[in-house]
């Protein structure tokens, strides 16, 4: 950053000279670009602004006129001061007619009681200028190592902006273009106030370029985007006029989040992911105060605050987690089946690439909200758009502390729903009866015990002969042992299907006609799924 006058002040070539402001002292923080000498007063035509004028005043007018038109130029081609050695023309002031114009043209003058060299100086202030013009390309480099290794990491978008929030030292915020929080790092700072009523605020900072500071709020805003597709802004809450350097980082920060959208064509969109990382936060107790949450939330357009709130999990049907891509693509359905429900909601993946991975909804409900019409109405939509989506929910709480609660019951439910064929729009725990009973004791060592004591010299004659008779059997029990409708649900003849039932009946040594038997059987298959089960 180049020095003010107030820097030049101090420097040591300049305190010999024993420097004393005799005019626009206000001023002194103007940026010093370069340091000229000159004598005569028509120089104004030859600086480009930014220059602090070196002085003896030997070649200067006497006439007040012209002094106060030598300033006058001075001051509108933008220099930053001018500094008059005392001595040769002028013994102890400067004539009141130029210091008069300063202060009405709000130019610096400083006077230098004894005689300096010139030289060094100018020597001094340029060295300080080329050193921090150094440390800025320095800077800069760094800043671009940095983000192009993001970049080639595939860094998320909080980790961008928490980047930009660790390298500034202040607030950061990635907002879209509806104003509504995408990630946020207060950097130390309380996140509820920074977040708090956050729209209202964004909205009425528009600093008119591409990037730019907003005096009033003491924002530095980026536009967020590429090929003429801007999606969001990005803004330091620095407080001050930013630095050269605080430009550049939060310019390149918007590049890389902008490569980031661009190259990573298949993932969730920017606001799941933002959606997903508050639900993820809150369900680890993540946030030491659940105000942070609300106000986060809130910045997104989704109130928790004095709401119901209802935790729903969306799966695909099958073991094991699906694609990416597919998981990426029900959650953008969930989302919209929200929007058009009119129900403020939290959607996002949880847990993506991991064996856990599913779709987390966060409703919000209002105090007088239907919740069975709430859930039928997303389901509904939901479905519509993806048949193979299974949804959970758990029970309705009051406060952003139970939310877990509800989301580990929607995820039970699910577990198990996943694993069925039945074709209800939504699974509640009452819906799972005996499957959900066995599948919440699926660890118990007394029901796998059971589940071998019933069904291991079938699966071990399974296993030895290459045989599917454990599948005959699941088969024929959940026909209600109708042995003509199981026989076509195998794809066997009728004589096949029952010469197997009497091999199951001998290796079981199990009478298949006996109910309390086939209960018993039942029951061990559908505790086997649940054993089996690779966890989603």
């Amino acid at each position: 950053m180049l020095p003010t006058v107030d820097d030049v002040l101090r420097l040591e070539a300049v305190r010999r000279g024993q420097p004393r402001v005799v005019a626009g002292g206000d001023r002194t923080g103007n940026r010093v670009r370069w340091v000229h000498v000159a004598e005569i007063a028509d120089i104004a035509h030859l600086l480009h602004g930014g220059e602090l004028v070196l002085t003896t005043g030997i070649a200067l007018p006497d006439e007040p006129e012209r002094l106060r038109t030598y300033i006058g130029e001075l001051a509108d081609v933008g220099v930053s001061g001018l500094m008059i050695e005392l001595g040769r023309r002028y013994a102890t002031e400067p004539p009141p007619a130029l210091i008069a114009a300063a202060e009405e043209n709000g130019l610096p003058v400083i006077v230098l009681a004894h005689e300096p060299a010139f030289v060094d100086i100018t020597e001094s202030v340029h060295s300080r200028i080329l050193q921090d013009q150094f440390d800025e390309l320095r800077a800069s480099e760094q800043l671009h190592e940095i983000f192009t290794r993001l970049s080639v990491e595939g860094a998320s978008t909080e980790e961008v902006v928490r980047q930009v929030a660790a390298l500034g030292g202040h607030p950061a915020v990635l907002e879209n273009l509806a104003h509504q929080v995408l990630a946020a790092d207060a950097g130390g700072a309380d996140a509820s106030e920074l977040l708090s009523a956050w729209e209202t605020r964004s909205r009425a900072v528009r600093p008119g370029r591409r990037t730019g500071y907003d005096p009033t709020s003491g924002w530095l805003v980026t536009t967020v985007g590429a090929r003429g597709e801007d999606w969001g802004r990005l803004i330091i809450d620095l407080g001050s006029p930013p630095s050269p350097r605080e430009t550049v980082l939060i310019e390149r920060a918007a590049t890389t989040l902008a490569l980031g959208r661009l190259l990573d064509r298949h993932a969730e969109s920017v606001e799941r992911q933002a959606h997903g990382t508050i639900i993820a936060r809150i369900l680890a107790h993540a946030y030491a105060d659940p105000q942070e949450a609300a106000a986060r939330a809130r910045a997104l357009g989704v109130p928790l605050s004095g709401r119901r709130l209802l935790g729903a999990v969306l799966r695909h049907r099958g073991p094991g987690a699906p694609p990416a891509g597919e998981l990426s693509a029900l959650a953008e359905t969930a989302a919209a089946a929200c929007k058009d429900a009119r129900l403020a909601a939290l959607v996002g993946v949880l847990d993506e690439g991991g064996p856990h991975a599913r779709v987390g909804v966060l409703a919000s409900l209002p105090a007088r909200a239907d919740v069975e019409t709430a859930l039928t109405e997303i389901a509904t939509r939901v479905r519509g758009r993806s048949e193979g989506a299974v949804m959970a929910a758990g029970s309705v709480v009051e406060t952003i502390r139970d939310v877990r609660r509800s989301f580990l019951e929607a995820e039970q439910v699910a577990d198990v729903a996943a694993r069925g064929s039945g074709a209800r729009l939504f699974y509640r725990l009452p819906d799972l009866r005996l499957r959900g009973l066995l599948h919440l004791l699926r660890d118990d060592a007394r029901v796998q015990t059971f589940v071998e004591r019933e069904l291991g010299r079938l699966l071990e004659y399974d296993a030895q002969r290459g045989a599917d008779l454990t599948r005959i059997l699941e088969i024929y029990l959940d026909s209600g042992r109708n042995k003509a409708v199981a026989a076509q649900h195998a794809h066997l003849s009728r004589p096949a299907f029952y010469e197997r039932l009497r091999r199951i009946e001998r290796v079981l040594d199990a009478d298949l006609d006996d109910v309390e038997s086939c209960v018993s059987l039942h029951v061990a298959l559908l505790a086997l799924s649940s054993v089996r089960w690779e966890r989603p």
